[in-house]
């Protein structure tokens, strides 16, 4: 077993820093490299690629990226773990050892894990007791169950425990949790039990601090965030864990960013949901337990951490059509700029009606006044606004009517108020709506599947 290992965040979704994953393995020692680049809507993104070409549905970053970095990673012996296979981890994996065999490296084992993606396996499931309710409203998934665009499983660590089992030094998976990633490296070298669940939950919260990168070390911070030094070279963070479960987070010397009692604590309480209760498919942590201890220098203990057994179901995440939108804007400007863009907007919502145009929603947005904080936005003086932006969109079942949406925007500029600006990229067009389907399925339906891809 042993001492210690060191597990550093590579991606917090699918379109971060793309230099980050490189400067993680090159500016300082670790063990593990994780990356996460999934999101909800991420899944229906990849299954639409899939659907029009068979040899895609996975982050295409990582095929590149692997160009980089796997010389470095196979000469520092670093093991590499990312959900980026999306719905199609096989054809990830194929893309990478394609990239290897060009570099001409050898001896290398990638782990996938597979099962999670049940799109295609829904009616047997309903047929065999799964029900799949919508976890907000309970209601069932025959609503929209033709509709469906993708259907996911969050697998949690074991899967990937058992891919480093077997000696995969690369390990590409579908829809794992963001916590799984980071946990597994502690089971597998540590021996960790899955009735372990003090460990296992110190694992999955110091998961849930890597998971968002740069956001525990200085990005995205609500306090003094100005004080947060050197931010365009900001160091994404590394998790030092111990077998007792102790964890210390830091990042690389000499990179940007900082690492303290603040920013990690406000990375614990991004979403959470209820604090005593974090479920995951591997345990529940008890947020409420965590301690922490700033040890300065840009590292902070995390300690004594309490956890339950993990409950019976995998949680589920559909996605599926519902409908069309559009979404334009103009810009008016000084004088009277607020009040130029709220009679646009009068005068556009009484056309679509007069033109019985048929919607679920109009929303409408005064960006620079209260397209953050909606009703809440703090009442202005017109004369010292310089410019609005006049963003509204629209959203029906009726592709028709969003399509008309689109070609009453531009008449504005001529038959409205004055002093208008802003408009490029033609009229509107409908795009599809993709919505979120949460629920939850028993275990005993769901198998994940471990196999390994060498050269």
């Amino acid at each position: 077993m042993k001492e210690k290992i060191k597990i550093a965040s590579g991606q917090g979704f699918w379109g971060d820093l793309i230099d980050a994953p490189y400067h993680q393995v090159t500016k300082g020692d670790i063990d593990y490299l994780v990356m996460d680049y999934l999101a909800e809507v991420t899944m229906s993104i990849l299954q639409k690629q899939k659907n029009k070409n068979p040899e895609l549905g996975y982050a295409k970053d990582i095929p590149e990226l692997m160009k980089r970095i796997l010389p470095i990673i196979k000469d520092k012996n670093i093991k590499v773990i990312t959900n980026g296979g999306g719905v199609n981890p096989v054809a990830c994996a194929n893309a990478v050892l394609q990239a290897a065999k060009n570099l001409g490296i050898k001896n290398l084992k990638i782990g996938v894990v597979l099962g999670d993606n049940i799109k295609d396996n829904l009616d047997e499931l309903i047929l065999e007791g799964a029900e799949l309710k919508n976890m907000e409203s309970n209601e069932p998934i025959e609503l929209v169950k033709d509709k469906i665009l993708s259907a996911n499983v969050y697998f949690g660590a074991f899967p990937i425990v058992e891919a480093l089992e077997k000696g995969a030094d690369i390990i590409i998976t579908g829809r794992t949790t963001d916590t799984g990633l980071t946990l597994a490296p502690m089971i597998y070298e540590f021996g960790w039990k899955n009735t372990d669940y003090n460990l296992l939950s110190a694992g999955t919260v110091a998961g849930h601090i890597l998971e968002c990168g740069a956001q525990s070390s200085g990005g995205n911070f609500l306090g003094d965030w100005q004080s947060i030094p050197n931010m365009a070279e900001i160091g994404f963070p590394v998790a030092e864990a111990y077998p007792n479960g102790d964890v210390i987070i830091t990042k690389h010397p000499n990179t940007g960013g900082r690492i303290s009692f603040e920013t990690v604590a406000e990375q614990l309480l991004y979403e959470i949901g209820d604090p005593k209760s974090y479920i995951t498919p591997d345990c529940i942590a008890d947020f409420t337990s965590i301690k922490l201890q700033d040890m300065g220098n840009d590292k902070v203990k995390v300690y004594d951490v309490k956890g339950f057994p993990e409950t019976q179901f995998y949680k589920v995440s559909c996605s599926y059509a519902d409908g069309f939108s559009a979404v334009s804007s103009l810009t008016y400007s000084w004088p009277q700029a607020l009040t130029k863009a709220k009679a646009a907007d009068e005068i556009l919502r009484k056309r679509l009606a007069n033109l019985n145009l048929q919607f679920d929603e109009i929303r409408t947005e005064f960006v620079g006044y209260n397209s953050t904080h909606g009703p809440l936005a703090k009442e202005l003086d017109e004369d010292e606004i310089n410019e609005i932006v006049l963003r509204i969109g629209v959203r029906s079942h009726d592709y028709s009517s969003v399509e008309r949406f689109g070609k009453e925007i531009a008449p504005l500029i001529l038959t409205g108020p004055p002093s208008v600006t802003g408009f490029a990229g033609g009229r509107p067009k409908p795009s599809e709506v993709v919505a979120y389907w949460p629920a939850l399925i028993d275990k005993k339906f769901v198998k994940p599947i471990i196999t390994i891809m060498e050269l």
